[in-house]
């Protein structure tokens, strides 16, 4: 159980070091609101939005391919190969280009319902989560898969709260920018490393 909590921790770290819209959102928010409570509304919204998507996932994903042990196989090698490519895409990227220096401060409602539109409208959730933690999780029995699960639920609840107190420390996007290609070398590792370990469980 604690190779499949960490297994769980660095895949989803991985993952979500990364700069999509979810995250640029709860960043920019922690930029423009006077307080971290302020932002709790966002952070809270994306967190929970993970979670489900996470519990999906895992629950979902595992209970199709139970009884498919080719179709098991198959995806199984399907994720390995969405995470080398994952794993390349983050290493040759750069930082995100900031839509604005001074973002829009939102109120509680429009934060909730911007966070929720960007976590479950968008297909890089969908790919992420249902198609390589989910994947990923298919290698462990019941009590290391939640574990593997939990690990992935406390990263992305954590990275929220990072990326809101961070936004309230600095002033714009470009300084979170400067260090972006550095975030992305690191997510590249974990990625890889995932992706190595479940290789070598498949064989």
């Amino acid at each position: 159980m604690v190779i499949a909590f960490i297994h769980g921790f660095c895949l989803a770290l991985g993952l979500i070091l990364p700069l999509g819209m979810q995250n640029v959102f709860v960043f920019q928010q922690g930029i423009a609101q006077p307080c971290f409570k302020s932002v709790l509304p966002a952070v809270i919204a994306a967190a929970l939005c993970d979670t489900l998507l996470i519990l999906l996932a895992v629950s979902g994903v595992s209970a199709v391919l139970l009884h498919f042990s080719l179709l098991r196989q198959v995806i199984w090698l399907v994720g390995i190969g969405m995470l080398l490519y994952i794993g390349w895409v983050n290493w040759t990227g750069k930082g995100v280009v900031a839509p604005g220096e001074n973002p829009a401060c939102f109120s509680a409602r429009r934060q909730i319902a911007f966070a929720v539109s960007v976590s479950l409208l968008n297909p890089a959730a969908f790919l992420d989560i249902l198609g390589v933690i989910g994947v990923s999780s298919m290698q462990y029995e019941t009590a290391a898969k939640w574990c593997f699960s939990l690990a992935a639920i406390l990263v992305s609840w954590g990275w929220f709260c990072m990326l809101a107190v961070f936004g309230g420390r600095i002033s714009s996007m470009g300084e979170l920018n400067r260090h972006q290609k550095r975030i992305n070398k690191i997510s590249a590792l974990a990625v890889w490393g995932s992706a190595a370990y479940m290789l070598a469980a498949f064989f």
